[in-house]
């Protein structure tokens, strides 16, 4: 009988990681002419590191076919030359490992652009060794599977005059399907790997995860193809002792473990699931939903390998709801038509859905913190960005990073940004940007950076929490034990003050951080609307 495996353990500690979501399109451009590139990233390491992150999850920045924020990908191992070279990506790693924050770039490898050359060359020629990397056939096969993009696309097979043959895409038509069954593929992933490692990079986000292990099985049906992950985990480990690989995996709670595999496998999966049931509870205003929520993830995978956040570059997709609570979270953040998406998703940004309310997207942060898992901030969310509902599809979400009231919100010194950033009204950059806001005490990025910084001193945090009954359907109540001391997380997730009952009294806890709490009684807490505690003992 073999040995069990030792358990691999991640440096990436919920209490003391934050990770912060940048597009390296929108964020600053250093050299004024229109586009952010890697280099106005490193002007800025210096208020990330204030902020509170610990890890820059990078969007792609890679050559691409411009036409899905990066993610049709023409070139995997070039950069994007608007945005940058080899020598500015190896000026941002250096500069970010001076100041303790890690890289993690996006690995893309469920699909192309119908632009990359190897595609091309599979198109010419049915006797190319790249036809195998692709998927075709001479009729579509009935097996299923449905677009991601639904009614953009309307299957996931499209003729190709070019090859003779009909092609597979789960994503938009423009980006084939990669035959992960094919071992020159998988050579190609490792090899891509190796290259972003060996420039200094802790990790990867993989994309569409799901679907790449559904083609691997096609070449071994071992564990549902989820063998590919211990494959890329080791190829990572042969580079680094602790390497990142965050797996976009859309999947019920219950299948999360077998995409982790104590870390074997991914090292951590982004939570699809509770991301969902957060929105409805935010919805509801009910905090009971979490509990029945958070009972429902396996021992295989633990809080702290799961990666949570509130909003991200993409659309809020709420397919892990029934329709019934679908309805219930697009009639209180997207009421309307065209704040939807996919028939199945809201592309608004965190700020407007929550009516640009400071305490309550605060609260919400809190929330989010107040999960023993590592979250995830998206640029712009710490000061409360808007949207541009005009623009198509995701793009309403995807506008430039806000600094200043100066010219094109100090995005670019440049005359003209590729994309203008919000201007006038509630949202725009006018009297909304990190400027203004780091010098009151009150605002938006004030308080999410306390919550930040509070969480760093709260090592219980990177324990599981244990809900408590407080009596009060409205707060959230989690207590998290560690080496014999105790913190307890509050969150009223409603509009109107709540009164709780503490366990074991307030004589037992002293405040770590709050927003408008006080103690009526010995026995009893008040939360303001929308207020949050961490108290310890």
């Amino acid at each position: 009988m073999n040995p069990p495996e030792p358990l691999i353990r991640s440096s990436m500690r919920p209490h003391d990681t934050v990770i912060y979501q940048i597009d390296p399109r929108l964020f600053r451009d250093a050299n004024g002419h229109g586009w952010g590139t890697l280099d106005g990233i490193t002007e800025k390491l210096d208020y990330l590191a204030w902020l509170g992150a610990t890890v820059i999850w990078l969007l792609p920045f890679y050559r691409s076919g411009d036409r899905d924020g990066g993610y049709d990908v023409v070139d995997h191992c070039a950069i994007d030359p608007r945005l940058g070279d080899e020598a500015s990506f190896d000026r941002l790693v250096r500069a970010a490992e001076r100041r303790g924050l890690r890289v993690v770039t996006e690995l893309v490898m469920q699909h192309t652009s119908d632009r990359h050359p190897w595609f091309q060359a599979a198109q010419r020629d049915r006797k190319s060794p790249y036809r195998d990397y692709y998927i075709w056939r001479d009729q579509p096969e009935a097996d299923g599977s449905k677009p991601i993009f639904p009614p953009i696309e309307s299957g996931v097979w499209r003729w190709d005059a070019i090859a003779g043959q009909y092609y597979r895409h789960r994503f938009y038509a423009h980006e084939p399907d990669l035959e992960l069954a094919t071992p020159q593929v998988r050579e190609e992933a490792r090899r891509i790997m190796r290259h972003w490692l060996d420039r200094g990079v802790a990790g990867f986000r993989v994309d569409a995860i799901p679907y790449m292990v559904e083609r691997a099985a096609r070449a071994d049906p071992e564990d549902g193809g989820r063998w590919l992950l211990r494959e890329m985990n080791a190829e990572a480990r042969r580079a680094r002792s602790d390497p990142v690989l965050i797996g976009e995996a859309d999947i019920a709670a219950g299948e999360y473990g077998t995409y982790l595999d104590d870390g074997r496998r991914l090292t951590h999966v982004l939570d699809f699931h509770l991301n969902n049931h957060l929105f409805l509870v935010l919805a509801r205003q009910d905090a009971s939903e979490l509990a029945r929520t958070l009972a429902e993830y396996g021992e295989d995978a633990p809080a702290a390998r799961r990666v949570a956040w509130l909003r991200n570059n993409d659309e809020l997709d709420l397919e892990q709801l029934s329709p019934e609570e679908r309805k219930e979270v697009m009639d209180a953040f997207a009421p309307e038509p065209w704040m939807q998406l996919y028939h199945r998703g809201i592309r608004r940004r965190l700020a407007p859905m929550l009516d640009g309310d400071p305490q309550r997207i605060s609260m919400t942060h809190a929330l989010l913190f107040s999960l023993g898992q590592i979250p995830v901030l998206r640029f712009g969310d710490e000061i409360g960005v808007g949207d541009e509902l005009e623009f198509p599809e995701r793009e309403s979400g995807r506008t430039p990073m806000q600094w200043h009231a100066g010219t094109h919100a100090g995005f670019t010194d440049g005359p003209a940004p590729w994309r203008k950033p919000i201007a006038g009204g509630r949202y725009g950059y006018e009297r909304l940007n990190v400027r203004a806001q780091r010098q009151q005490n009150d605002s938006l990025l004030s308080r999410i950076r306390r919550l930040l910084h509070a969480r760093r001193h709260c090592e219980a945090l990177s324990q599981a929490p244990r809900i408590v009954d407080v009596g009060n359907r409205a707060v959230f109540a989690a207590l998290f034990e560690h080496n014999g001391s105790r913190l307890l997380a509050l969150v009223n997730v409603s509009a109107d003050a709540q009164r709780i009952a503490l366990p074991g009294g307030s004589g037992d806890f002293q405040v770590e951080l709050a927003s408008d709490v006080d103690f009526p009684d010995p026995a009893s807490a008040r939360l303001s609307a929308y207020g949050y505690a961490w108290l310890s003992a």
